[in-house]
């Protein structure tokens, strides 16, 4: 059995969050989704807004689970979770250049690979901080979130 951690803040999940989770399926028998609670700052949507829409999101995919974590090392996550590899988006150049030190730094302290996968190129441009900037002002983001995404983001920024 194979299994792999996929984390970030997902404050939304993307679609490109998720084209990524579905592409390491493909890849491992099981993918933890691991949502990281960060105390220094306020997301949009809470820990446990974030889990349940994401298993909305991953509902149709047999052996993907979700969790959060906090205050420990994300090698830390991987061995209580069995996991044997990190596996992380890359939009760009810039995703490589935050990534590439933390996935060497991973490999180091526990011996964690990190795969990365490039995003599809649909969303290569899409953040999730993008996307709550454009829906608060008013912008359709539902071409880029899966349709609870985008009510759970229409409610909670009050533009019905």
């Amino acid at each position: 059995m194979t299994r792999c951690v996929c984390p970030g803040s997902f404050d939304p999940m993307t679609l490109g969050h998720l084209d990524v989770v579905r592409r390491a399926r493909n890849l491992y028998d099981e993918v933890v989704v691991a949502v990281l609670i960060n105390p220094n700052k306020t997301g949009l949507f809470t820990p446990e807004e974030r889990v349940a829409l994401i298993e909305a999101d991953v509902d149709d995919l047999d052996g993907v689970s979700v969790m959060t974590f906090e205050a420990q090392l994300l090698v830390d996550v991987c061995r209580t979770t069995g996991a044997g590899a990190i596996v992380k988006g890359l939009r760009g150049e810039t995703d490589y250049a935050y990534e590439l030190p933390m996935a060497v730094m991973n490999r180091h302290l526990a011996g964690i690979e990190t795969l990365f996968l490039p995003s599809d190129p649909e969303f290569a441009q899409v953040s999730s901080s993008l996307l709550k900037e454009v829906a608060r002002y008013g912008g359709d983001v539902s071409r880029f979130v899966t349709p609870a995404v985008a009510e759970a983001l229409r409610e909670r920024l009050g533009k019905d």
